[in-house]
């Protein structure tokens, strides 16, 4: 029997765990997130993994939306503190509008590619990203720019 089989594999061991939790509210207004995503850390600079989305927005008189979705982010540290980014996302979006509107509910796919870059300090990465897919028509954010808060323990 080789030695090597008598090693216990450390896949588990590089697996880091987070996500995001989003609340937003205001007048008539209410939208929550869950994001839950997991990385494997392959070295102290590159980590790849997959992320989840579930998120519900309703906005009284206007619209209800359930927006699910998974991306696939790739993290690299240059340096310890700088972190860059790439995540491919693809949400399906389901929007139901006040028939006092007049407006045909929607339901249709939208990919989304970010490209990032922000300060990471121990299990905390803050910084901004970029859809450079973005299509103002489609999309369910306002602005291809978005300010990110990355968790993983």
């Amino acid at each position: 029997m080789a030695s090597g089989q008598n090693q216990k594999s450390d896949f588990w061991s590089h697996m880091r765990y987070g996500g995001g939790i989003g609340l937003n509210f205001g007048d008539g207004f209410f939208s929550g997130t869950l994001a839950p995503s997991a990385i494997y850390q392959f070295d102290q600079q590159f980590a790849l993994g997959l992320g989840l989305n579930f998120t519900y927005n309703s906005q009284k008189n206007a619209y209800e939306s359930t927006v699910l979705g998974a991306s696939i982010i790739s993290l690299y540290n240059v340096i310890p503190q700088i972190q860059i980014s790439a995540e491919f996302e693809q949400l399906n979006i389901d929007r139901n509008y006040d028939t006092r509107l007049g407006l045909m509910n929607e339901n249709y796919w939208l990919p989304a590619l970010y490209l990032g870059a922000g300060y990471r300090s121990g299990n905390v990465s803050v910084g901004i990203r970029y859809d450079v897919l973005y299509d103002e028509n489609r999309s369910i954010y306002v602005d291809p720019w978005a300010p990110f808060v990355r968790f993983y323990f």
